[in-house]
């Protein structure tokens, strides 16, 4: 039986690869293209096409504010939002509510 994949992005080549899940005495992931860190980014992820940018501009945005797309008990990871001005209005709530960034880019619906 063949071992479950995760995946792994590089932002600076807007490139996605499926690895083997890390292990306790694994090193880094690289880019094979630039030799950049690859940031993982879970099982549940499906990468933008790479002429995508506002796509890849919002991935990066989640990505540092340490959103992944991991499997939850239901199957998928919740909602993550798909376009720059959906960013922007959850971190516009985030700044007048005082919520972490984090949470409110998750957030289905801002009350």
């Amino acid at each position: 039986m063949a071992h479950a994949k995760t995946s792994y992005v590089c932002l600076p080549c807007r490139a996605s690869y499926k690895q083997p899940y890390p292990g306790h005495h694994d090193h880094d992931r690289v880019c094979p293209r630039c030799a950049e860190p690859l940031i993982h980014v879970g099982s549940a992820f499906a990468a933008p096409k790479r002429r995508d940018t506002a796509a890849w501009r919002t991935l990066s945005v989640l990505l540092h504010a340490g959103v992944r797309f991991h499997k939850s008990c239901c199957g998928g990871p919740g909602y993550r939002p798909r376009t720059l001005s959906e960013v922007r209005e959850r971190m516009a709530y985030a700044r007048a509510t005082g919520e972490p960034i984090a949470q409110a880019l998750v957030r289905r619906e801002l009350p």
